[in-house]
């Protein structure tokens, strides 16, 4: 009994030691020829404009595999000497047997065999420590081999099955997830290196990343999406930190084949908020753009058409900056015909890259359309402003005189352009308040920092913020564009051409009764505005949603469900548009429906937060319940009723509630 107990209905537990992750920093753990397949296409640079140049692989050259160990068989074995407890010529509870080859146990039996705990040694160095049932190694255990590689999680039948941790002895490597028979199988994390810069996170299929994951590279370059058999493939983004450029798309075997946008993020101008980027959206095949597509220049040119082998091949459509479009036929990237002459004085022996740039990475030629750009003002003549701003006041040339509309336009332009410094640094600042890190940092200024700006300036003092967006609403439907469904919504993104022209009209609305015998009107308008309002008072924030970074991004996480409610309790407005809009009665009925209102949030508590927030002003009679709020007073006035409302006394007492329910949930999950 005791020479046939010792190993019988032993499971082979033949799996490699994970020392095989060591070979290279992007080891599959696979075969050699895997590995080498793998380097190749693992970290690809952005897709070269110019061909024949190949970029070069960022992560290092593959190394030899060294040797693979394997896990030793508990074979049928002949038992040497034994030490220890017995009964009835079994061996029962703590004990040492030494086989013939040298291999050791030391542990608990039951009925002759291993069961329980113990430690099994080969005579080669390898050792198990954990669970044993009748002989077989299973449940949780660790596995170390002679040169310091380390398994240490689920056993099932000898093999790692369930979740463990491996940690290799001669390499920087550790795979944490989830094993079945001995491979991985399952979500994991690997490291491949000690700074923990190169790591890979996501499903495997069989040892090899297959699904989705999540690699990063020691280079700071990422990719999430499918993969398979250790490739890219399926639907992924692949972002270049050094080259600054980013792919979204299909992919087959590592490279980017099927539709798919690939961005060049350029260097933008100081204080420019207009995002500098190159952009193609369209077919890519084994890497290249090739199909149909549209590339979109970073200084708003486009390209529409046919590609082949990344350059322009077949028909297509030019649109320049200025609206012009040239329908051609592209041979090589070229033209076939390329006119002298177009309407935006564009000159092109041919078309190259809008800014030749090159990355860290590949080597990028973008192909550039030489523009010479002009910007028409409002009576036709080339403006002083510069390419990026479109000032646009037809609307208020229409009050004046046709023979003083030429010099009320050159003098509002030089009054701009006087300020053109202050107003930038203004909309920079306020674009930023509230927002997350920008991937190419250029920020627009969204409608609830634009009201924000108006606050600060002082300008709802002369005239409400719901008046100040039917005022926009009149620009934008002067000018062909179809009014906003919501001309009071926070997230309208206002570039800077039309963040200067705003504020032109709006100095004209506030000042033009002071200086309605004065030329020229405009100008004057515009620099009492700059002086009283703008110059004193802007980049100082008031109010409590931008009172605090932390703050801030606890607020604006509610903001979405904030304008919601907001739009739940607006109401038509009376007058034209009859757009629906919330007063401040309103909002004291929106609290009590909330039951809200209390001992410590009274109404006269509220009004007093009215006129803290600037959604009224103090005055000899009262608050004045029928002015109305934008969003931006609303969310402001409820962040003020928080602070109110809950007291110090509540919080540990909600705690203790949302502990409770917690704990009443998981017993009742339990007992089922």
């Amino acid at each position: 009994k005791k020479k046939d107990t010792k190993k019988d209905g032993k499971k082979a537990a033949g799996e490699k030691s994970e020392e095989s992750l060591g070979a290279t920093a992007d080891s599959s753990l696979t075969t050699l020829t895997d590995l080498q397949n793998e380097s190749v296409s693992e970290e690809t640079q952005a897709i070269p404009e110019a061909p024949g140049k190949e970029p070069g692989v960022e992560e290092p050259p593959i190394q030899p595999v060294p040797p693979i160990h394997e896990e030793p068989v508990l074979a049928q074995v002949i038992i040497k000497s034994y030490e220890g407890g017995q009964v009835d010529e079994f061996y029962e509870g703590e004990g040492f047997i030494c086989f013939e080859g040298g291999d050791t146990y030391k542990g608990l039996f039951s009925e002759g065999r291993m069961n329980g705990e113990g430690t099994y040694t080969w005579a080669d160095g390898v050792k198990y420590e954990g669970t044993f049932t009748k002989n077989v190694l299973m449940h949780n255990g660790r596995y170390t081999w002679k040169d310091g590689s380390v398994y240490e999680g689920s056993i099932q039948d000898g093999l790692r099955h369930g979740y463990g941790v491996f940690r290799s002895g001669t390499r920087p490597i550790s795979y944490t997830g989830y094993w079945c028979n001995g491979k991985r199988h399952g979500k994991g994390m690997i490291y491949y290196d000690q700074e923990c810069t190169s790591w890979y996170s996501g499903e495997w299929v069989n040892n090899v990343r297959e699904g989705w994951g999540l690699r990063r590279y020691r280079s700071g370059n990422t990719y999430e999406g499918q993969w398979k058999k250790n490739l890219r493939h399926g639907h992924g983004k692949m972002k270049w930190l050094t080259a600054g450029q980013e792919y979204r798309g299909q992919w087959e075997c590592g490279i980017q084949h099927g539709s798919g946008i690939h961005t060049w993020f350029l260097k933008r101008m100081l204080m420019s908020q207009y995002s500098l980027r190159n952009e193609y959206i369209g077919d890519f095949v084994k890497g290249e753009r090739h199909g149909h597509g549209t590339f979109i220049y970073a200084d708003g040119a486009m390209y529409s058409g046919e590609w082949a082998h990344n350059k322009k091949h077949g028909k297509g459509f030019l649109t320049f900056k200025n609206g012009h479009v040239l329908q051609e036929e592209f041979v090589n990237d070229h033209p076939v015909e390329c006119p002298a002459c177009q309407g935006a004085a564009v000159k092109a022996e041919k078309l190259r890259a809008i800014g030749t740039r090159r990355h860290s990475g590949p080597s990028e030629q973008l192909y550039k359309t030489s523009f010479t750009h002009t910007i028409i003002n409002a009576l036709g003549k080339i403006s002083i402003l510069g390419s990026d701003i479109d000032l646009d006041i037809s609307l208020l040339l229409h009050l004046f005189p046709r023979d003083d509309g030429e010099r009320e336009v050159e003098q509002v332009e030089v009054a701009v352009l006087r300020h053109i410094s202050k107003l930038r640094k203004a909309y920079c600042f306020y674009s930023t308040l509230g927002s997350g890190p920008s991937p190419d940092g250029t920020y627009a200024l969204t409608r609830l920092q634009f009201w924000r700006f108006l606050k600060d300036c002082e300008f709802h003092l002369s005239i409400t913020l719901a008046e100040m967006d039917r005022l926009n609403l009149v620009l934008k439907i002067f000018l062909g564009n179809k009014p906003l469904e919501e001309i009071h919504c926070p997230h309208e993104v206002l570039l800077f051409r039309t963040f200067v022209s705003y504020l032109v009209h709006l100095a004209f609305y506030i000042y033009h009764k002071k200086y309605k015998h004065e030329v020229p009107h405009l100008q004057k308008c515009f620099l009492e505005m700059m002086c009283r309002n703008v110059l004193p008072s802007a980049c100082h924030v008031q109010g409590i949603l931008y009172s605090g970074e932390e703050f801030t991004s606890f607020a604006i996480s509610y903001i979405d469900k904030c304008w919601e409610i907001y739009r739940d309790f607006c109401r038509p407005c009376p007058r034209p548009p009859f757009e629906c809009t919330m007063k401040l009665r309103q909002f004291l009925w929106m609290l009590d429906d909330f039951k809200l209102l209390s001992e410590q949030l009274t109404a006269s508590r509220v009004l007093g937060i009215f006129v803290k927030v600037g959604a009224s002003l103090p005055g000899i009679h009262g608050v004045n319940l029928e002015l109305e709020m934008v969003f931006l007073d609303f969310f402001e006035a409820l962040l003020e009723c928080a602070l109110v409302y809950v007291t110090e006394d509540m919080i540990p007492k909600k705690e203790a509630q949302d502990n409770q329910k917690r704990s009443s949930l998981e017993i009742k999950k339990f007992s089922k």
